[in-house]
């Protein structure tokens, strides 16, 4: 009966799912690292997408379509009352709804043209921003982390000095080795704890 049940998993396209244990569904994914937890949560509540069914690309950089992609999910992919947003957005794009709904909202903003430029990769500072706009969609005072602590502070542009701090003391970027790394691209792997943090903070 157990081979007949596996045969039937297996025609049902779920053998692959059967065969992995849990939080082995990437095969980029290293056990223990510290990203496993957050890929798997994000990954399971539908945020973030593996770039194959085997891997994650955890350190592969992260454009501003899909920031806002994740963002929009977040909130359920609302329907965005335009769908034009942006000049360089195709509304049919696979992140044509959430470019519309993150400008809709004051999440995202386009340049002097009118451009969202999806496929630029974000720094950590400019992450940081669309990070603190889409707290404040949601209701969140300002944070006032400290910047000062790290040793790369002077860095930081002037424009995202309060996204910054606001981004630290809600713990949702931390440094390493004493540094923010604010011009540095944001990486996929960082994306996702970013986003279980945010998930924390909407629990509690």
């Amino acid at each position: 009966m157990k081979r007949r049940l596996m045969a039937l998993a297996c025609t049902l396209g779920v053998c692959a799912a059967l065969a992995l244990p849990a939080g082995a569904a990437y095969a980029d994914v290293a056990p223990g690292s510290w990203y496993e937890a957050a890929v798997n949560q994000v990954t399971e509540q539908g945020y973030m997408e593996g770039v194959s069914d085997t891997q994650f690309a955890p350190d592969a950089y992260v454009t501003r379509a899909t920031v806002v992609t994740v963002l929009w999910r977040m909130e359920g992919s609302p329907l965005p009352a335009a769908t034009v947003s942006f000049g360089d957005v195709n509304p049919s794009a696979w992140y044509g709804q959430a470019a519309a709904w993150a400008k809709e909202n004051g999440i995202a903003n386009g340049d002097t043209r009118g451009d969202f430029k999806p496929e630029q990769f974000v720094t950590r500072q400019e992450l940081a921003a669309f990070l603190t706009r889409y707290d404040a969609y949601r209701g969140s005072e300002l944070a006032e982390g400290t910047l000062g602590l790290y040793s790369d502070a002077g860095e930081i542009s002037a424009w995202a000095e309060e996204s910054m701090a606001h981004a630290v003391g809600m713990g949702l970027l931390e440094g390493s080795g004493g540094k923010l790394s604010p011009t540095a691209s944001a990486t996929r792997a960082q994306l996702a704890v970013i986003l279980q943090r945010l998930t924390t903070q909407a629990v509690g």
